[in-house]
């Protein structure tokens, strides 16, 4: 099934602070799927954050969250790629690169310098598919994406 990637938006709360709980609990944290929609809906609510959902059919299966920032040497505005997620039942089908790539196309489009984010040097799964994107590592293990 196609996967379609499109921003979130009010309509989409519900479904992805499900989504959003499930990576908050990845990373080790208790389920709170009402506070994770409150973050949510606080973060877009004033431009914040921007989301981006995947979906397979209906079905939202995963996201990606970016949080603008500056570069004061660039004088233009990047943004960090601070959250990634897609539900497990739906890895190694695309949908993360395909959000990677939705990612580095908004920012593209918004005039952005570049993206970047940090990952763990044990995630060796995430570092491939950074590096197959076409994203720089470097030694302090931030990874960045020219625009």
């Amino acid at each position: 099934m196609t996967i379609s990637i499109s921003r979130a938006g009010p309509a989409d709360l519900d479904a992805l602070a499900a989504l959003f709980d499930a990576y908050r609990q990845f990373y080790g944290q208790p389920s709170d799927v009402a506070a994770a929609r409150d973050w949510l809906r606080s973060r877009l609510r004033v431009g914040e954050s921007m989301v981006l959902v995947a979906r397979r059919g209906a079905d939202m299966v995963g996201f990606v969250q970016l949080y603008p920032m500056f570069s004061s040497v660039r004088l233009a505005r990047t943004w960090i790629l601070n959250d990634l997620y897609v539900l497990p039942t739906n890895r190694r089908g695309g949908v993360a690169r395909a959000l990677m790539d939705a990612a580095a196309d908004f920012a593209r489009a918004d005039g952005a310098a570049g993206i970047s984010l940090e990952t763990a040097r044990d995630n060796a799964a995430a570092r491939a598919l950074y590096r197959a994107a076409g994203w720089h590592e470097d030694a302090t293990q931030w990874y960045s994406l020219a625009l």
